[in-house]
């Protein structure tokens, strides 16, 4: 049945009239869809508890009193801070599996969607005013504040928890209705729950969960770093690895194999992936989850951080009708970014576009995306060879893995399309020394390869701790860098603060080096020239190395000689 119109609700309760309504509606329109309700309490016309009345009305529900209504804790227990503040809502009681919740926007349907994943409980709402949900927040939150540490320490006294983590995880044949129990478990949903929105909420790229034999690691990386977080106890890695098989639809019975699963769900409205790797080792199972926020990538060429110049001559290269294009460097060093960002500004309808990736990591509208499946001899190269009598005209392989794949996609590109794929080399030249490696003809790879960018990650100073230092006399050796070369120029690092968890750094910065095939690199290729030769000249062609670009990111105040140090190597 259709939901009645807030505007109409509004006035059938006699809270304003068909003017007031006409205001409210234009002032919508001159805002650009912001929501009624909040527009009519901006214009005095409504108040929250009126607002409150009629979306009870609109989504057939009752309105919660917050102000003296007593909390159970353990009605509290089942939703933790992180939880309440990001989808604004609090936990009123707890009946059978319905779990009824107060919410100052009903309307938000995906979230008792969301917690119903989450928790394991039927979804109930109630409507509530933002006013009283924050002070609920505030009142029942404040003094036992959820924290990972506090989560570790209730499951190291429960000792119940501990006999049947020891029941289920024994050896021999597997119960699986005792270990499902164990992994619907209200504390380990908790424990797994509480990483998920920590490391969303940082920005992590991945979430590993480690086994070893006197304790169970659970590490969170972000901006390119490894951060440990308190381990739970032992005996509950079997547990924490059952229920995020559980939710990634993997056999829980299966521990002698490696698995992979994925994992979708919105949090704060945000689309996420987690895709999950299972590995068997010595002592359990050991899972990494890589956390792909859609919700938070932005594929924009512009936003890349390229330099203005190389940012325009990068565009020249992707735009012409034919060639390869190679983006390089190791992994988790932003070349799928970089290579999808390429993509969507070629997605234009006159244009067909055909990627086939491992596995497909952004799902873009307009462009054809294969995944790869190995196992069934879906390969890139078979998957390349179907990809040519699609009638493409611009092709994405994820990666060049071996020479049966370069030869296809080098013959792509000599048949008229334009190719992109992704290598692991060091730095831009000998990304042409390991194609040839590969058993690549020279003459092929001068007659196709048109650029190759080479990039890295490197960690971006805290703007909130940021404060000038006097470079460390090791660090200026490694750069190689004299004093009279730095007289003028200042150096900063991040002091350490809340905002970016006492680490000094907050956010990344590409580095990037662009080489541009001329004429004279090419007949370089084709003597067998060596990596240092051709650095040389592409060097005097223009090219910025990635130390050069990382020392520029360091004169700029942007990121630390430590890190270009570690993230870039010296040329020969």
């Amino acid at each position: 049945m259709a939901l009645r119109r807030l505007g109409q609700i509004l006035i059938d309760l006699g809270t304003i009239d068909e003017d007031q309504l006409e205001a409210m509606l234009a002032e919508q329109a001159a805002r650009g869809g912001e929501l009624l309700g909040r527009i009519g309490i901006s214009m005095s016309m409504v108040t929250e508890e009126q607002l409150a009345e009629a979306l009870a009305e609109q989504w057939s529900t009752t309105v919660a009193q917050l102000a003296d209504r007593p909390l159970r804790g353990e009605v509290l227990e089942i939703v933790s801070e992180p939880m309440a503040q990001l989808y604004r809502i609090v936990p009123l009681e707890l009946e059978g599996n319905r779990l009824t919740i107060a919410s100052a926007e009903p309307q938000k349907i995906q979230v008792a969607d969301e917690l119903r994943v989450l928790l394991g409980y039927d979804i109930r709402v109630c409507v509530s005013t933002e006013p009283e949900i924050q002070k609920a927040i505030e009142k029942y939150y404040s003094s036992a504040t959820d924290t990972v540490e506090s989560i570790v320490d209730k499951m190291e006294g429960d000792k119940e928890l501990e006999a049947a983590a020891a029941a289920a995880s024994k050896d021999g044949p597997i119960d699986l209705t005792s270990v499902e129990a164990l992994a619907e478990s209200a504390p380990v949903r908790k424990l797994l729950n509480m990483v998920l929105l920590m490391a969303i909420r940082d920005g992590a790229s991945d979430i590993h969960f480690e086994p070893f034999e006197h304790e169970f690691r659970i590490r969170l990386k972000a901006d390119g770093v490894l951060q440990e977080m308190v381990p739970p106890p032992k005996h509950l890695a079997f547990a924490i690895t059952t229920r995020i098989k559980v939710m990634a639809n993997l056999d829980i019975a299966e521990r002698r194999l490696p698995q992979d699963g994925r994992i979708e769900l919105t949090v704060g409205g945000h689309p996420v992936d987690l895709r999950v790797s299972v590995l068997p080792t010595l002592f359990g199972e050991s899972v990494v989850m890589r956390v792909l926020d859609r919700g938070v990538v932005s594929l924009n060429l512009e936003k890349l951080g390229m330099p203005a110049d190389m940012l325009r001559r990068f565009r020249q290269m992707i735009h012409r009708p034919n060639g390869i294009v190679l983006v390089t460097g190791p992994t988790g060093s932003g070349k799928t970014t970089t290579l999808y960002s390429a993509l969507s500004e070629l997605n234009d309808v006159s244009e067909k576009l055909i990627t086939t990736e491992d596995p497909v990591e952004y799902d873009i509208d307009g462009i054809v995306q294969v995944p790869i499946d190995a196992e069934i001899g879906n390969t890139f190269a078979a998957c390349l060879r179907a990809i040519l009598r699609q009638d493409p005209d611009r092709i994405l392989v994820g990666e060049i893995r071996d020479v049966e794949t370069a030869e296809i996609a080098v013959q792509a590109a000599l048949t008229g399309h334009m190719v992109f794929s992704t290598l692991h080399t060091n730095d831009s030249p000998a990304t042409v020394t390991r194609l040839r490696d590969m058993g690549v003809p020279p003459f092929l790879i001068t007659a196709t390869v048109e650029a190759i960018l080479a990039q890295r990650l490197v960690r971006r100073i805290c703007t909130n701790c940021k404060e000038e230092v006097v470079p460390d006399a090791d660090a200026l050796a490694d750069l190689e860098v004299t004093s009279d070369q730095i007289a003028g120029k200042k150096f900063y690092r991040g002091r350490g603060c809340e905002k970016c968890n006492n680490s000094g750094y907050k956010g990344r910065l590409g580095l990037y080096e662009l080489l541009i095939m001329t004429d004279e690199l090419r007949d370089m290729v084709i003597r067998n020239a060596s990596t240092e030769e051709l650095r040389e000249v592409a060097r005097r062609a223009g090219m910025v190395t990635l130390r050069d670009s990382g020392m520029i990111g360091i004169y700029d105040g942007l990121t630390t000689a430590d890190e270009v140090i570690r993230e870039t190597i010296l040329e020969a």
